[in-house]
């Protein structure tokens, strides 16, 4: 391939094909160092058309105020030139995670203006949302097209997905021999395309954006794991109202001469052709897997920086930067190439036309239907009964922890997209609780391997993972030390199925100790449930015994959507004084639970219960056994259901108990105040009010910050099986 194929106006979707990214992919398969394409003229045409089509919209928005700047937006005026040029190097087989002023680049990856203006105006047929998130967002899986998954407005948050989706492609083209023979052809031809193609992600970045933590988790991991990855980022050298020098130490340039590894080029942003020559060096070095590479590129802001933001009030420096416009400046090198200018004038006559026709088709295009405005919370689950041998003949008794291993284990070894990753699972130690013991030498550092201390690149890391193919099960070592994952968890994890209109679930198991086990202290010890459960989108599990752990741990990996496993600490081991029935039969490899389906834990005496004499505990986790020691003061008198899912919740089983009782406890290991039980309790009231016999209680910890580290002082706060039976005793005499 010598040529550009170029897309005309009508169908900026076709497929793009360009010189450099041939010369890319012979970078890959042949690493010697090639000089960079000479612009032809067919490429300079096309990106000089499309730069004023990109400046045309801009300028179109600004006119149509009040229909366009109804809703937030950014254009990509001034940063035209690197974003074309970095749009015109990727391909089909490549992923890209844009940021909201990369509309330039993503008219040089295909898209029409038109489908850009849907989303400026939330119609129904925002071909990335559905009208449900901002210009600029996209996500799309379409041929001809590098893949783009779901891309959110926190700043810089795109450089963990991204290095997840460098670190996926760098997984699964290594994947060969046993691991393929029994996987699908679908899977089979994933791994050898990404191994033929020198697939690279791509992570454009604003300079802003570089002084976020994460951004350095990123880097860390893309140097440690040498990953497929070009960082291009967008220097303009401003944020909203603050510029480079209040926020920064230091350019992207300088910042990333802390990481060994990581190749560093300039390019001047507003030329296309440094922009376009930089960065077919970039892509060749990662297509030639010799490293990552961050590039940046220095770009004046000639628009506002987002609509509702007028730039006249605080910017002295805008006639400065239009000298830098790279409009006039690519105007000049065509000219200087041979173009004539009343081809140049016939250019910028065809952009604005379409432009102004695309707007006018977009606004007469159909706003979203109302009544679907709650499609696509989850993917649909992967299992929907239970199946598998829960007791098999001949099996031994294990424990919660060993039942989590082996679930692990079998998952590796049925599925090659699998990964496990985490602070300490790998190498030696197999994490602090041995539950992922002797996985990483039975299945190699690339399946099984040790994370630095970033727990926001452990979670947000899992959807670029995903949109790749790969499907990974991490771990955060306690509950305690989540916090930092939370900005991945809710804005990229949480809201993706839904803002992608179901284009990019993301199956990820993430995998957290939880809960209190004597004398564990204060950054050991905590639940942390009800936090996660405000966290729409994403699943909550909480097994209280081994079977159910394992049947969990399988369709929390099967399900298409993130799911959270809650697992106790004190009941890992069975250890806890009282614990000893979280040890079951260990059910056969294959077996599975549904998510969102509660347990009897313990029936009622049919008897007593036709006497009315009887209560439920609702709750999960420890609280099963605290019920259970409790229980024997009342015998007969107490069911208990094991809620094992949180979210989804089994309200049905819920319901029906507390018709065949009611009376009601709930019970929970959470400081009590504004949690998840009493939240259930409430509902428990509203929906089934005429059923009750008394009044919902609850019981939990104490309404304190943190778990002390004595013992003694634990017990004082903490839920046990004797103040259990003191509230039963209350309840049963109502």
């Amino acid at each position: 391939m010598s040529e550009f194929a170029v897309s005309d106006t009508a169908n900026l979707a076709s497929t793009r094909v360009t010189a450099a990214a041939a010369a890319a992919a012979a970078a890959f398969t042949a690493p010697a160092a090639t000089p960079a394409p000479r612009l032809d003229a067919e490429l300079l045409r096309r990106a000089f058309r499309l730069m004023h089509t990109a400046a045309a919209m801009a300028t179109l928005y600004e006119e149509e105020k009040a229909t366009a700047s109804r809703y937030v937006h950014a254009t990509a005026r001034g940063h035209e030139a690197v974003q074309l040029a970095a749009a015109f190097l990727l391909t089909e087989n490549d992923y890209a995670a844009p940021y909201y002023r990369d509309d330039a680049m993503l008219l040089g990856l295909g898209l029409r203006p038109y489908e850009l203006m849907l989303q400026l105006l939330a119609k129904a047929d925002d071909p990335f949302s559905g009208g449900r998130t901002y210009y600029s967002h996209p996500s799309l899986r379409r041929a001809g097209i590098p893949v783009i998954p779901h891309q959110s407005s926190a700043t810089g948050m795109q450089a963990i997905p991204a290095t997840g989706m460098a670190h996926a492609i760098k997984y699964l083209e290594s994947v060969g021999g046993e691991q393929l023979e029994a996987s699908s052809d679908a899977f089979k031809a994933k791994c050898a395309s990404l191994a033929a193609n020198g697939s690279l992600a791509l992570c454009s970045i604003g300079d802003g954006a570089m002084t976020e933590g994460e951004v350095a988790e990123a880097l860390q991991m893309a140097v440690l794991h040498q990953l497929p990855i070009v960082y291009l980022v967008q220097d303009n050298d401003w944020g909203i109202s603050a510029t480079g020098r209040e926020m920064r130490a230091m350019n992207a340039y300088e910042f990333a001469a802390g990481f060994p590894g990581l190749l560093r080029l300039q390019v001047d942003g507003a030329d296309f052709r440094s922009s376009h020559h930089g960065l077919v060096e970039a892509f060749a070095h990662v297509r030639a897997r010799r490293g990552p590479v961050l590039v940046h590129a220095k770009c004046p802001l000639l628009g506002h920086h987002t609509s509702g933001v007028r730039r006249e009030w605080y910017r002295n420096d805008l006639a400065t930067q239009q000298e830098q416009d790279p409009l006039p400046r690519l105007h000049q090198l065509l000219l200087q190439s041979g173009f004539e200018e009343a081809e140049l004038a016939a250019l910028v006559a065809e952009a604005r036309a379409t432009v102004r026709a695309d707007w006018k088709e977009a606004l007469a295009a159909p706003n979203p239907d109302p009544a679907t405005f709650a499609d696509h919370e989850f993917a649909p689950p992967a299992v929907t009964e239970e199946s598998g041998e829960r007791s098999p003949a001949g099996a031994d008794k294990t424990l919660m922890v060993d039942a989590a291993l082996h679930a692990v284990d079998e998952i590796l070894r049925e599925f090659p997209e699998a990964l496990f990753y985490g602070q300490d699972v790998g190498g030696e130690l197999g994490g602090v609780f041995r539950e992922a013991a002797l996985l990483a030498k039975k299945y190699g550092d690339a399946r099984v391997f040790n994370t630095p201390i970033q727990e926001a690149y452990i979670v947000g890391s899992t959807a670029g993972m995903a949109a790749v193919g790969a499907r990974p099960i991490v771990e955060i070592q306690f509950a305690d030390y989540i916090w930092p994952a939370l900005n991945q968890l809710v804005e990229e994890l949480s809201k993706s199925c839904y803002l992608t209109m179901g284009k990019f679930p993301i199956p990820a198991l993430i995998r957290v100790p939880i809960g209190a086990y004597g004398g564990g202290g204060p950054y050991h010890s905590g639940s942390i449930e009800s936090t996660l459960l405000t966290i729409r989108g994403i699943k909550v599990v909480y097994p209280s015994n081994a079977a159910d752990m394992k049947g969990l741990m399988r369709a929390a990996f099967l399900d298409p959507n993130p799911v959270i496993m809650l697992e106790h600490k004190g009941l890992y081991w069975s250890k806890v004084p009282g614990t000893e029935e979280a040890k079951t039969l260990e059910p056969a490899a294959g077996y599975v639970i549904p998510l969102g389906k509660a347990a009897v834990a313990q029936a009622a005496d049919p008897e007593k219960l036709q006497q009315g004499d009887t209560a439920v505990v609702v709750t999960y986790g420890m609280g099963v056994h605290w019920a259970k020691a409790a229980s024997r003061d009342y015998p007969g008198q107490v069911e208990i259901l094991d809620l094992r899912t949180l979210n989804p919740l089994d309200f049905d089983a819920v319901t029906a108990a507390t018709r065949r009782h009611g009376k009601v406890l709930v019970l929970t290991e959470e400081p009590l105040m504004n949690s998840f039980a009493e939240s259930l309790a409430g509902r428990i009231q509203r929906h089934c009010f005429q059923e009750l016999d008394a009044p919902v209680f609850t019981l939990g910890a104490a309404n304190l910050p943190a778990i002390a580290l004595n013992v003694e002082l634990e017990k004082q706060m903490l839920p046990s099986a004797a103040k259990v039976a003191v509230a039963l005793e209350e309840l049963l005499g109502y």
